[in-house]
């Protein structure tokens, strides 16, 4: 049996393989799923990407199945009812932040036609290929990550600063950044 070779970033955790193999630099442009990870990547903010992914599940079920219209109708009381959710980070800001967030992102899809179509077109709707031979090579946030983060901030998005924009364009797939020798470096 062949041995995979991946991204060392994701180690022998089964749920970060999954991830990696099946999510991570897949080019979507599905305004749901950018939602989602807007909304998680936002919840990892000084933590690192495995706790939020074992907490997933648990943020699906707390924001609505991340139901960007559903999440910009809660209020103070649904805030509450997240403080109180052991299954998620319980920190205020960053719960309120991801009901703001929802708001601005539903006014970037009524400007842009959709959210997709706002953040593609930074790339002009193609992927950036990058050639990494090692991780210590990928940076944590890229000139074009500066210029979207600032206009995201701009227009109100909280705990969405360059390194987790960069973050969110590997994983939505933006930019190709698995290393050379992974297996799905030329599948992305």
């Amino acid at each position: 049996m062949t041995e995979i070779t991946r991204c060392s970033w994701c180690g022998d955790d089964p749920l970060y393989q999954q991830y990696h193999d099946n999510e991570w630099g897949v080019p979507c442009r599905d305004d749901k799923k950018l939602f989602e990870f807007v909304l998680l990547e936002g919840a990892q903010a000084g933590l690192s990407w495995i706790t939020i992914l074992r907490k997933r599940e648990a943020y699906r079920s707390a924001f609505a199945d991340f139901d960007v219209q559903k999440v910009a109708a809660f209020t103070e009381k649904d805030v509450e009812r997240l403080m109180s959710d052991a299954g998620i980070v319980r920190n205020r800001l960053k719960i309120a932040s991801a009901i703001s967030n929802a708001r601005l992102f539903i006014e970037i899809q009524k400007e842009f036609g959709s959210f997709s179509d706002y953040f593609w077109g930074y790339v002009d709707n193609q992927p950036i290929v990058n050639r990494w031979a090692t991780l210590g090579e990928i940076p944590a946030t890229t000139e074009l990550s500066d210029l979207i983060a600032k206009d995201m901030k701009k227009r109100g998005f909280k705990f969405f600063g360059s390194t987790i924009c960069y973050a969110h364009m590997q994983a939505m797939g933006l930019v190709n950044d698995h290393c050379l020798d992974c297996f799905r470096y030329s599948q992305c």
